[in-house]
């Protein structure tokens, strides 16, 4: 039975991008991004795939995406990037993930915290990584003296074990764009000046753009995500920087009803068919992710061959004009894919993402829960398929 929403997953795909950034690195590691359900891949499976790929750090925003992986039980050092608030600190320091730290306050909370789990549970020591704001203007201290006060804080408290130092970029995504060199300059100074005091620190500043960008952003380890799914982080086409996309967005056409020259389709009578023609009707909608944006604005891929959508995207249904050829009375119950490859045709979220003014992250992390996800490895079963009920 043809699922009416499904993501297939290739968990091989996966492991094949984190091996193609990991030859990008020399002697830097690798922290694979898992955060948002895996940008929408499945955070668990995602995480199990990066882990076979050698990879020993998993990046995540939230406290709780932490625990998913526990509860998963993944193995792996996991960075906490977001703002933790007090309750939430004691459960990272309990999970045992490493923290961001970005003033002294915190440090000190770290600490009290890593000694009161110490006296209650035995030894415990907060892991922190100290972030500076080269530019993101989001999180981290702008001033490099407040942030070399923080790692100095971090050193001295017992309770604390100095990790890391790191920033982020706002503009590597942009080829070209001289701030990224501005950002990247301002954190090699700091992480120099640093690393006197403190050389067993991780330094870390890149995102996947800057991986791929400039090996000076390299430094200790580099964070990935988007190409880690084997999209590629310019918006660009993922083929062309060796990437592979590791999700497919299928639904079917579930009927076929021939639509007469001024006969419409959908809420607002958006379409409205010039001559006669067949539309295809795909049980998929904004309720699944597929956005409203794209209302009489994509294509589907039906038997290799490309297939306009028409009408307004609905929550729970999308139509293709199929042409008024009547053969298409036989695509009913045949698989369409939204994201993916047919034949010698290819959908990918960059291309989709241009079509919407947004970026391919959005394509993929909008995807809902109502999509089933299916992994597999090279149209294989996984060996060891993880199913878990994730705790809300």
């Amino acid at each position: 039975m043809i699922a009416r929403a499904q993501a297939r997953v290739n968990l091989a795909a996966i492991e094949r991008n984190c091996a193609r950034l990991t030859r990008e690195l020399g002697s830097a590691e690798l922290c694979a991004v898992v955060k948002a359900d895996g940008y929408g891949h499945g955070i668990a499976e995602c995480a199990e795939a990066v882990r076979a790929a050698g990879v020993s750090w998993l990046g995540v925003a939230t406290l709780k995406e932490a625990y998913q992986l526990h509860n998963a039980g993944v193995q792996a050092r996991v960075l906490v990037m977001g703002v933790l608030d007090e309750r939430e600190l004691e459960g990272a320091l309990i999970l045992g993930v490493d923290v961001v730290a970005w003033r002294e306050r915190f440090v000190a909370d770290a600490g009290a915290v890593a000694e009161q789990i110490s006296r209650e549970e035995g030894a415990r020591r907060a892991r922190v990584h100290v972030k500076l704001d080269t530019g993101m203007g989001r999180l981290g201290s702008r001033d490099p003296a407040e942030a070399s006060r923080v790692v100095a804080a971090a050193a001295a408290d017992p309770g604390v074990e100095l990790v890391g130092i790191m920033t982020h970029f706002a503009t590597a995504d942009e080829l070209g764009d001289e701030f990224f060199g501005e950002q990247l300059e301002r954190f090699t100074r700091w992480s120099r000046e640093v690393k006197r005091e403190h050389p067993h620190v991780i330094a870390h500043a890149a995102n996947s753009a800057a991986t791929l960008r400039d090996p000076a952003a390299h430094f200790d380890m580099v964070r990935c995500g988007i190409a880690v799914y084997g999209m590629d982080p310019f918006g660009e086409d993922p083929a062309a920087r060796e990437l592979e996309p590791a999700l497919e967005l299928s639904s079917y056409v579930a009927d076929v009803k021939l639509c007469r020259a001024g006969e419409s389709a959908g809420y607002g009578r958006r379409f409205v068919a010039g001559e006669d023609t067949h539309l295809g009707v795909l049980p998929i909608g904004y309720g699944d992710g597929w956005r409203r944006g794209l209302s009489n604005n994509a294509d589907v891929l039906i038997d290799g061959r490309r297939h306009p959508l028409v009408g307004v995207v609905s929550m729970d249904n999308v139509t293709v004009d199929l042409g008024p050829d009547p053969s298409a009375e036989a695509l009913r119950g045949r698989p369409a894919i939204l994201i993916g490859t047919s034949g010698g045709e290819r959908i990918t979220a960059e291309q989709l993402a241009r079509r919407l003014d947004t970026i391919n992250y959005e394509v993929t992390c909008g995807l809902t829960g109502r999509v089933d996800r299916v992994y597999h490895e090279d149209d294989r079963a996984p060996e060891a398929l993880m199913h878990h009920v994730l705790d809300d």
